[in-house]
């Protein structure tokens, strides 16, 4: 027989909430060189006056701190589930804020833009503007080929999610330059000369391979070579 063990929540507060504000974490935000979380706003308005960690001291980065820090989704999710009412009552405190300055809550607004008319041409047009990923935590990235035996890319630059992947990556290179994304396969993407694990993600990457150095974050690829 399995026995439940009963946990106080106060056991666990050290670990959720903010040292700025002691208060529950909010938007949760972590900054990646440490790992240390705080709420959004506390540490944003921190970083103004500050490139330094507020818990270990630690220099962020010396001239933008604000792109090594990213938003928390596991950690703020597991604070929504600990602390009874918590998300409710702060979506209520976020509502009423927009609605005393007559503007829309940014979180009550559609994600998706709704389909008007059927038909395949329509549903085409609300699939490239849906708002896929854009609330995730966004990475500049320029992609430049080191090999004769491939096509430059008519646009290196491109933003997109923190999770994306090498392999996104890679199926993104290989539909613009082999003309087929099923030829992912057939590409190798490299930082700093390094070859990337397929299961990369951006993030990962950049707190790895690229740190202190300014974005965008560079990397090159190539025809896959078999190792």
């Amino acid at each position: 027989m399995i026995m439940e063990r009963k946990i106080k929540l106060k056991t666990l507060n050290s670990h959720i909430t903010c040292k700025i504000c002691r208060g529950y974490f909010i938007d949760a935000t972590t900054v990646t060189e440490c790992l240390h979380t705080f709420c959004k706003s506390c540490l944003v308005k921190h970083l103004e006056e500050n490139n330094t960690c507020p818990t270990c001291g630690n220099v962020i980065h010396q001239s933008h701190p604000l792109q090594y820090i990213s938003f928390d989704r596991t950690m703020q999710d597991i604070v929504y589930k600990l602390v009874p009412n918590l998300q409710d009552n702060e979506m209520r405190r976020e509502r009423e804020f927009y609605k005393t300055r007559n503007l829309p809550c940014p979180k009550d607004l559609p994600q998706n833009h709704e389909l008007e008319e059927s038909g395949a041409d329509k549903l085409n047009e609300a699939h490239a503007e849906s708002d896929y990923h854009r609330q995730d935590e966004q990475v500049n990235v320029c992609l430049e080929c080191i090999s004769n035996n491939l096509k430059n890319l008519k646009r290196r630059f491109i933003r997109c999610s923190s999770q994306a992947t090498i392999t996104h990556l890679k199926k993104f290179v290989a539909k613009k330059v082999l003309n087929g994304m099923d030829k992912y396969r057939e590409v190798d993407i490299l930082c700093n000369d390094e070859l990337l694990g397929k299961d990369h993600t951006l993030k990962f990457v950049y707190v790895t391979r690229w740190r202190f150095r300014d974005p965008p974050l560079r990397l090159q690829y190539r025809p896959r070579i078999e190792l």
